[in-house]
């Protein structure tokens, strides 16, 4: 199964590691560290504008910054396993 992420960007949902609130997750140093890091290291795929993005999607290949909620992507994860 593929989960959007916003765009034209899908992944496989089996490669998701976590899906993270950027509003929660820029409350922590740490978070913002690593935040920064990805950032400067160009490790970032951008699926929105920037300043837009809500969420960031980490798989075993990749960071995504997408413009949709966490708990909109959460929600459409378990979606789709329903379907099964």
């Amino acid at each position: 199964m593929y989960l959007h992420l916003g765009g034209d960007m899908l992944i496989k949902k089996d490669k998701v590691v976590a899906i993270i609130d950027l509003e929660i997750a820029s409350e922590g140093k740490g978070n913002n560290r690593f935040l920064t890091n990805i950032k400067d290291n160009n490790k970032i795929i951008y699926i929105s504008e920037p300043g837009k993005e809500k969420s960031l999607i980490i798989t075993t290949e990749n960071y995504f910054l997408s413009p949709i909620s966490s708990t909109t992507l959460f929600k459409r994860s378990f979606f789709a396993l329903d379907e099964k």
